[in-house]
């Protein structure tokens, strides 16, 4: 079982991301962390509060992440992707009130889970950061491994041309750290853009009321999708970022890596948010501490078989 420690900013496909961890059985969801991205980071808590509230988990702590850039330059928000709030067509219920917790609550996280913890990361690295500011680098390696969602190696990115939407975000904290943290599995658009689901799936996934999540999978991923096809037209479903994140985190067999130093590019003028590495052939003989693992491949019909099961769990 790992131990997860989730900084996300639903949006759709972090929601989805959540739904798919909470309802894993090889994961335990110890702790939420909200931030800005997709949307607000108070929309984000909301969020994830209404989510946890569906699945009964009140005992799952939401940490107040952070509210924009390291940079201080104003969150760009994607309601065309998302919807207003988060949740595509679905407005959580404003009834759903739940407390979070100060961010200090991380270290405790970490503390009681010393050497057995697993952070994913599938939103801006803000938090992220913050967190290694503030606890420094002895605490962080208390942390097992770090699943970053970002990037994009070798690939057109999703916001500019050469960046992908998390690292664009905040650059300085995405380069901080790629830089500062230990055993990084990242996935970047070069994988995740192939983890798409159709229809055909999400239409078997909800052919009967599996959860408390059954009701919301189709409306929030018919948004989604529609959102998608209008920028790309030949897309069969929509790409799930980070629920793939997820996936490889529990299914390390399905997933090829290459180990490799990432950077981000924090010029701002030019190329902010461009994730960087050496893929000459060499390169790869050149490992350290700091090299990361970067994913390249993976099994798309394990991944399909896999969202299918976990998603209708009863």
């Amino acid at each position: 079982m790992y131990n997860v420690l989730m900084f996300c900013d639903p949006g759709i496909d972090d929601s989805l991301a959540i739904m798919y961890a909470l309802l894993n059985p090889k994961i335990n969801v110890v702790g939420i962390v909200s931030s800005y991205g997709n949307v607000s980071q108070q929309q984000a808590t909301q969020n994830v509060a209404y989510l946890l509230k569906l699945a009964g988990r009140d005992d799952i702590p939401i940490i107040a992440g952070a509210r924009s850039p390291l940079s201080g330059e104003i969150a760009v928000f994607y309601p065309e992707i998302h919807g207003e709030e988060g949740l595509g067509p679905i407005r959580p219920p404003e009834t759903v009130q739940r407390g979070v917790v100060n961010f200090d609550e991380i270290f405790k996280i970490i503390d009681n889970y010393a050497y057995n913890l697993v952070v994913v990361d599938v939103g801006r690295s803000t938090s992220l950061a913050i967190a290694f500011l503030l606890g420094g680098e002895e605490y962080l390696r208390k942390i097992r491994a770090f699943y970053s969602m970002g990037g994009a190696f070798l690939v057109p990115g999703n916001v500019t041309p050469v960046a992908e939407a998390n690292f664009h975000g905040d650059a300085i904290a995405a380069n901080l750290v790629l830089n500062k943290l230990r055993n990084i599995f990242i996935t970047p658009l070069n994988v995740t853009n192939y983890a798409i689901i159709t229809p055909e799936t999400i239409l078997k996934i909800t052919s009967q009321p599996f959860n408390a999540f059954t009701h919301l999978i189709k409306p929030i991923f018919d948004y989604y999708t529609t959102a998608y096809q209008k920028l790309d037209h030949s897309l069969a479903g929509s790409p799930l970022h980070d629920v793939f994140t997820v996936f490889a985190l529990v299914n390390p067999e399905q997933v090829k890596y290459v180990k490799r130093q990432a950077s981000v590019s924090i010029d701002f003028a030019n190329t902010k948010g461009e994730s960087v590495a050496d893929f000459r052939t060499k390169s790869s003989e050149q490992t350290t501490e700091n090299t990361d693992h970067i994913a390249i491949s993976f099994n798309y019909d394990a991944f399909v078989k896999d969202f299918t099961a976990v998603m209708t769990t009863r």
